[in-house]
């Protein structure tokens, strides 16, 4: 009978678009899938960005640090545990960025859901599991990021490195 009556609405004004409450649930989430799928990219390539931003700082750091890193090398430190250093530091760096990045966006989150009617948001969920799961992968990429300055500090000779000016 439904059906009949839309079919009849649909005859007499054929510019309407006339659909279910299940269709126009299904294309309003369809909105959402793709704006979701927009920001998702949008991450991805912050994420990216920070990832050359690491290495950039880390890459300058053993650079800057030359005299420091040929002292700790000339007093015992062998080249796998300077290399190790740098990836640590790395990984520092990359956990305190994430750890800062989830708290700011806590925040935000909760005012956010604070200030919508409770029609709209009636809690705040925050998922610990995928969080406490993204910061250890931010940790990792920070190690991976890590990975070519730690290289280059691994690879510097002792006598040089002390020179360095």
């Amino acid at each position: 009978m439904l059906t009949a009556v839309l079919d009849q609405v649909s005859a007499q004004f054929p510019q309407a678009d006339v659909e279910t409450s299940e269709q126009f649930r299904d294309r309003i989430e369809g909105f959402v899938d793709e704006a979701l799928a927009i920001v998702n990219i949008m991450v991805a390539l912050a994420v990216i960005i920070a990832l050359i931003g690491i290495a950039n700082t880390l890459a300058l750091s053993v650079f800057e640090r030359t005299r420091e890193l040929g002292l700790v090398r000339a007093v015992g430190m062998s080249r796998r545990q300077l290399r190790r250093m740098v990836r640590f530091e790395a990984a520092l760096v990359a956990t305190f960025g994430a750890v800062l990045g989830v708290a700011i966006g806590l925040l935000f989150g909760f005012g956010v859901v604070q200030g919508l009617p409770d029609s709209f948001a009636s809690g705040v969920s925050i998922p610990v599991g995928s969080i406490l799961t993204l910061v250890a992968v931010a940790a990792a990429a920070g190690v991976v990021a890590a990975w070519l300055p730690a290289r280059r500090a691994g690879r510097l000779n002792i006598l040089d490195a002390i020179a360095a000016q």
